[in-house]
């Protein structure tokens, strides 16, 4: 039994000895054209570009380039974070040109969309994607007597 014992305390250390494995780095990929997706709301402007199947190569918002409270939802704060997107990705990722996708109804709608053409990446379309109510709600039953 004592040799038992021991091989027991033998084989712990082995199971503490084991190597992680380290992940390889992926290497950044060249996207020639994609997809621009802005979410502009009353309190932020959201920018993120993404390849033809939808996998997000960079984003960035209007919180995120240092503006705080109302100022996010400004123009020139969308405008900024689309230029930062933009440049971002004709640096990182070579796009060239891009359709873009609109959301919301806030002040960074156009501005967004126009910063892509000043970084020198081309519009192919814009699309409005802004979620539209049909039939409203239930109306309220008729009151009891």
């Amino acid at each position: 039994m004592a040799e038992e014992v021991k091989a027991t305390t033998n084989e712990a250390p082995e199971v503490e000895q084991k190597v992680a494995k380290s992940k390889a780095k992926k290497g950044k990929r060249i996207v020639q054209s994609g997809e621009a997706h802005v979410q502009a709301t009353f309190n932020n402007t959201i920018i993120s570009v993404t390849d033809k199947k939808g996998e997000i190569l960079t984003a960035s918002s209007a919180g995120a380039n240092g503006f705080r409270g109302s100022k996010k939802g400004t123009a020139y704060a969308a405008q900024i974070a689309a230029e930062k997107v933009a440049e971002i990705a004709k640096r990182d990722h070579g796009m060239n040109s891009v359709d873009v996708f609109v959301k919301g109804i806030g002040l960074g709608r156009d501005s967004a969309v126009r910063a892509f053409g000043t970084v020198g990446i081309a519009i192919n379309s814009v699309t409005d994607k802004t979620p539209i109510p049909h039939g409203g709600v239930r109306p309220k039953g008729e009151r009891k007597p």
